[in-house]
């Protein structure tokens, strides 16, 4: 079947040995952080945030098997009956997923590693098609977004930090260097305007749909932070009264604050003596004041900003930050910009907070090795960044061969996030990815930078 058919994008050919590890490597992660969650209860409490463990765990082999094995593959039957009527998150609405007839841990497990294998077993010697090289990323890809929820939902059910043993690909746990304190990063940088390439062009290996065709901007100049809202900046709004000041929310945000009944962020507490508290996992630990704030919603960024007369960025002002360079007068923006606000090498532990071998933040201060050219930190990895800029397509957009991924949620009020958490898989991030939330999700990895208004 022609892969426009199919609705698979030109995409570079990749190595089925690159393809084959990857698959791997996103299964073992997977596993490894939903078995003993598993064992402790296979369906868990009802939440409009998280799904059953076991339903998700069929989901993901369903997505393999529905996009690969039957879309591009040609089988013509599920590896498991009536997978599509169990595990298709298109068609199954999340209150009822529950109630399904869900087979056993065991036989799901089975499904799922009979369907990588099935996978696997059709790589070919050498270089992958193109359409083998996109189908088999996205569904890998996939699979990467359902790990970093998998991390939250543990988060969000006070469930203990997991166990991860296998290695990231390339790098040993042991070669992930601990961080200390690192400190604060205060201050802005100055960027200068000019026009803007927004979005990933045919460079990045791999790109999702509402990531193209790249949009021509036109950005003003404007100042932005070097680095994240930290716990202790955030402490100050709390400390001000700002979960009790009305004026500083918007009409929306404050029936939300109202609803959810918030004196602070919804992870944090005071101790016996009056210092604060977060939860990670289901340990209580003195705060770290120069960590950047994690867990706020963007109605929690907005009110914060309201206070400290700042502002968040657009989608456009954080790519900017985070892939241009300045020019050699000062002037606006020459032409060209990176993958990665560093450069073109792929991330590493000691440029971005990635791929949840820490399984915590780090001081905002910490992997200078990371810094953009304009001198940004941070900008991918550690929390995800809210911005201003509400999640729409740009014009020209097209739905490709998921075409659930992007195109329902457009009219939903999403607002778009940047550059990735600690629990990011690091072959998912890059400067032109974006993520996309509900201005009242609290429960993700999500902080924010700001911009000077």
């Amino acid at each position: 079947m022609p892969s426009t058919t199919l609705g698979i994008p030109p995409t570079p050919p990749r190595g089925a040995d690159e393809l084959a590890e990857m698959l791997v490597d996103a299964r073992t992660r997977s596993l490894a952080l939903m078995r003993d969650t598993l064992e402790a209860r296979e369906l868990g409490p009802r939440l409009a945030i998280v799904n059953p463990p076991l339903w998700e765990l069929g989901h993901l082999g369903f997505f393999h098997d529905h996009f690969a094995l039957r879309g591009l593959h040609g089988l013509p039957d599920y590896q498991l009956a009536g997978a599509d009527r169990l595990f298709d998150s298109s068609s199954i609405a999340h209150d009822d997923r529950w109630a399904l007839p869900l087979p056993s841990r065991d036989e799901t497990l089975d499904y799922l590693s009979r369907v990588q294998q099935a996978m696997l077993e059709r790589l070919p010697d050498g270089t992958a098609s193109a359409a083998q090289s996109y189908v088999y990323q996205l569904t890998t890809l996939h699979e990467d977004m359902h790990g970093e929820a998998f991390l939250y939902t543990r988060q969000t059910l006070g469930d203990p930090a997991p166990e991860l043993g296998a290695p990231v690909p390339g790098q040993a746990p042991e070669e992930v260097p601990e961080e200390g304190p690192a400190g604060a990063l205060p201050g802005d940088v100055a960027i200068p305007g000019g026009r803007h390439r927004l979005g990933s062009d045919e460079d990045v290996p791999f790109r999702f749909d509402n990531e193209k065709p790249p949009l021509e901007v036109e950005v003003a100049p404007f100042s932005i932070a070097r680095a994240p809202v930290t716990n202790g900046e955030f402490a100050a709004f709390v400390e001000d009264g700002g979960y009790a000041r009305r004026e500083l929310w918007s009409e929306a945000g404050w029936q939300w604050r109202e609803h959810q009944a918030l004196r602070g962020p919804i992870y944090w507490r005071r101790d016996a003596t009056g210092h604060w508290e977060e939860r990670c996992f289901d340990r209580w630990l003195p705060l770290a004041p120069h960590q950047p704030v994690a867990h706020v919603s963007w109605h929690e960024a907005e009110a914060w900003c309201r206070w400290a007369g700042r502002r968040l960025p657009s989608e456009a002002e954080w790519e900017v930050a985070a892939s241009r360079a300045p020019s050699a007068d000062g002037g606006s923006l020459p032409p060209g910009k990176r993958r990665f606000p560093w450069g073109d090498a792929p991330p590493d532990a000691a440029r971005a907070n990635l791929d949840a071998w820490r399984l915590c933040r780090l001081d905002v201060a910490a992997l200078p090795e990371g810094d953009s050219a304009f001198g940004c930190r941070q900008m991918l990895g550690n929390v995800w960044e809210w911005t201003a800029s509400p999640f729409a397509p740009f014009p020209g957009f097209a739905p490709e061969l998921y075409r659930d991924y992007s195109a329902p949620w457009f009219k939903e009020g999403r607002y778009v996030l940047r550059g990735g958490a600690w629990a990011t898989r690091s072959r998912l991030a890059h400067n032109g990815y974006r993520n996309f939330f509900t201005p009242d999700r609290h429960d993700i990895l999500a902080g924010f930078r700001t911009c000077a208004r």
